[in-house]
């Protein structure tokens, strides 16, 4: 099992520090999240190659990130998340393939992102267009040798299950979110492996609880206090054929992060033993 954490890249980060932090914890891989498109430059992939040679520890995915407002609830974020709001669509397109090419110059071969509250209706105008916009996308993600990855949440399993089929392209997975499924209150994480199944790619380790009031997201908790059920799904996932890594994604700051990382870590250790 290899297990690994997600590290925020921003002007200011010491990637290697962070790396070595996570060479620490007994981790050997992680996921880079960057929103910023200005950093996914020559300069950043060499701090990031020399980082990653110096610690051993692996970049899994690039989480890409993009430009202009996005709103975490129900109220304004399908007007502002992802690729979905026509207004944002076509820089963050542009956006997304800068990352693609960043990706590239690092030596990683899958890019996940939020695509946006995806409509369930197929014949929404929103939904067609986005799924036009990803499939120029994964083309030319594909013939960089690179697949795109769905972040789970905003949508239901089945929607994105539909999405996937509709580009139509081999080069397309899912990044699983084990509490983005309840947080946005669209499914739970251990059902949803027999939705996706073979389409996941790389997992988030993160825990939740469904919302609570018709604006608002589910609250994120420590891996294994919510209600993710992770012996089930790590059971599931096993079953899917699931052979990577397990990404542990903890929305705090501080010393309480790193415990809570800690005993994630722990935690999937001990499942794994049952498996």
């Amino acid at each position: 099992m290899e297990i690994g954490i997600i590290i925020g890249v921003r002007k200011d980060t010491d990637i290697l520090a962070e790396l070595k932090k996570a060479k620490d914890l007994n981790l050997q891989t992680c996921q880079l999240s960057m929103w910023d498109p200005s950093m996914f430059n020559e300069e950043t992939a060499e701090v990031v190659r020399a980082a990653v040679k110096e610690t051993g520890i692996r970049v899994s995915t690039l989480w890409c990130g993009y430009s202009g407002t996005v709103e975490w609830n129900f109220t304004y974020g399908p007007l502002t998340a992802g690729l979905v709001p026509p207004a944002y669509r076509g820089l963050r397109e542009q956006e997304l393939l800068l990352g693609s090419e960043f990706a590239e110059k690092i030596g990683v071969c899958q890019m996940a992102t939020h695509v946006g509250f995806l409509p369930e209706n197929y014949f929404d105008p929103d939904f067609r267009g986005t799924i036009g916009v990803l499939r120029r996308i994964c083309k030319i993600m594909k013939e960089r040798g690179q697949y795109f990855l769905f972040e789970t949440g905003q949508e239901t399993p089945v929607t994105v299950l539909r999405a996937i089929e509709e580009i139509g392209l081999d080069n397309v997975g899912i990044n699983f979110d084990t509490a983005n499924l309840m947080l946005y209150g669209k499914g739970n994480a251990a059902d949803a492996v027999l939705v996706f199944g073979k389409y996941i790619r790389d997992v988030h380790i993160k825990d939740g609880f469904y919302p609570t009031d018709g604006k608002n997201l589910g609250r994120e908790c420590p891996a294994g206090e919510g209600l993710a059920n992770f012996p089930l799904v790590l059971e599931r996932l096993k079953k899917a054929g699931y052979q990577g890594p397990f990404t542990i994604e903890r929305e705090i700051t501080g010393e309480k992060q790193i415990r809570d990382i800690i005993a994630a870590r722990d935690m999937l250790l001990e499942i794994e033993k049952t498996l």
